[in-house]
């Protein structure tokens, strides 16, 4: 089966490997004439960023970078971002790497033209309407990494950096304009940061799964991106060569992002708080805390992972698949607790307090609260 494809679901589309060369064209079809490259101090001195401005260069289109962007990517980072944007003159962004790279590139292009601060576009209710549309810059996304699926999102995560507190910023045109999947670009991925990433996506299809709202369209995605990432995921790991295995979870990380429309649940609304506050990895930390979750949702969500299991190939329905995602945690190189990751008893209230506001906390299946968030903290510990 061949892993190439054009798709328009649920943005324009490139997938497949060795397709950073059509990075020209889709800034070409987007109207872009002056790019800025936005990505990570981690990425920036990489081959594949230089040889991705080295594209854009022979194109006529510069080889601007801007890479002061943090792991959890936060107002100043985002400040610094627009001030570059406005000093080179750029007319777009390309977003280019892991979460915080994506993260930060569509806000940059979002806000370089607004005139209110970033928080007064967090995603309550229709605080987005704020925004004004027309100043919005295009993006091209290019995703490096396999977990957060933020190249098919329409929201970033923006760490506050006095309170700790990571915001959902949110509006329809950050969902970028042109996405492209190059699998070849997370080949260099070491297998711990492979590993965090993938189950970030795993995570995503998980809480969308397990969302009580209605969405078919979601929950059938989230079934099938579970699968690949079961399937692949454990492939990608033991060899960051096997091309098909990082096409692969390419995809599930798309499939993660676009199903969580659905919703998110505590498994977020918990992992939020932990990074912000002792910035851990998003994805490391959503599976240290899934199995914790997973048993707290069981009285809602048991017969639809049943069922689920079934589809997966894992025999002993819900409980099989409990076991399943500590296996796979394990196998995976994934800490055992919180406290492994440096969380401490002491800061339990704080997290609850941070955690009972999250958005994702709307997507759990089981009402959360005060109480039993620390309940699940305490378990996680």
């Amino acid at each position: 089966m061949s892993l190439v494809g054009n798709w328009s679901y649920p943005t324009t589309l490139k997938f497949g490997a060795g397709r950073i060369a059509e990075l020209a064209d889709a800034c070409a079809q987007v109207g872009i004439t002056k790019p800025l490259l936005v990505t990570d101090r981690g990425l920036a001195p990489l081959p594949i960023t230089s040889a991705t401005l080295d594209i854009l260069e022979a194109a006529g289109l510069g080889r601007a970078i801007f890479a002061e962007v943090d792991p959890n990517p936060n107002e100043i980072n985002l400040a610094a971002g627009v001030a570059a944007y406005k000093a080179g003159g750029h007319d777009g962004v390309i977003a280019f790497g892991g979460g915080s790279g994506l993260d930060l590139g569509k806000m940059v292009a979002f806000m370089a033209g607004q005139t209110r601060p970033v928080w007064d576009f967090e995603d309550i209710g229709d605080w987005w309407t704020r925004a004004d549309s027309d100043a919005i810059a295009p993006i091209i996304a290019v995703p490096t990494t396999a977990g957060t699926g933020s190249e098919v999102g329409r929201a970033s995560v923006i760490t506050n950096s006095e309170t700790h507190a990571k915001k959902i910023i949110f509006h329809p045109k950050v969902l970028p304009a042109v996405v492209i999947c190059d699998p070849e670009l997370t080949v260099g991925m070491p297998p711990a940061i492979t590993a965090g990433t993938g189950l970030d996506a795993f995570a995503h299809c998980v809480e969308a799964f397990s969302s009580p709202h209605y969405h078919p369209m979601s929950q059938g995605i989230a079934l099938e991106g579970m699968r690949l990432v079961k399937d692949y995921l454990p492939r990608a790991y033991a060899d960051g060569q096997d091309l098909e295995a990082r096409a692969q979870m390419m995809s599930a990380a798309m499939m993660g992002a676009t199903a969580f429309q659905k919703g998110l649940g505590a498994i977020h609304a918990m992992s939020h708080p932990v990074g912000a506050q002792f910035n851990t990895h998003h994805g490391t930390t959503n599976a240290v805390c899934m199995p914790a979750v997973l048993a707290f949702n069981a009285p809602a969500i048991r017969d639809r992972f049943d069922q689920a299991a079934a589809y997966l190939g894992i025999e002993g329905g819900f409980d099989g698949f409990c076991a399943f995602v500590q296996d796979l945690n394990n196998r995976l190189g994934i800490p055992s607790s919180l406290r492994a990751l440096g969380v401490t008893e002491t800061a339990i209230p704080a997290l609850v307090k941070d955690a009972i506001t999250d958005p994702s906390c709307g997507g759990n299946p089981i009402k959360l609260t005060e109480e039993n968030l620390t309940t699940l903290f305490e378990n996680a510990l």
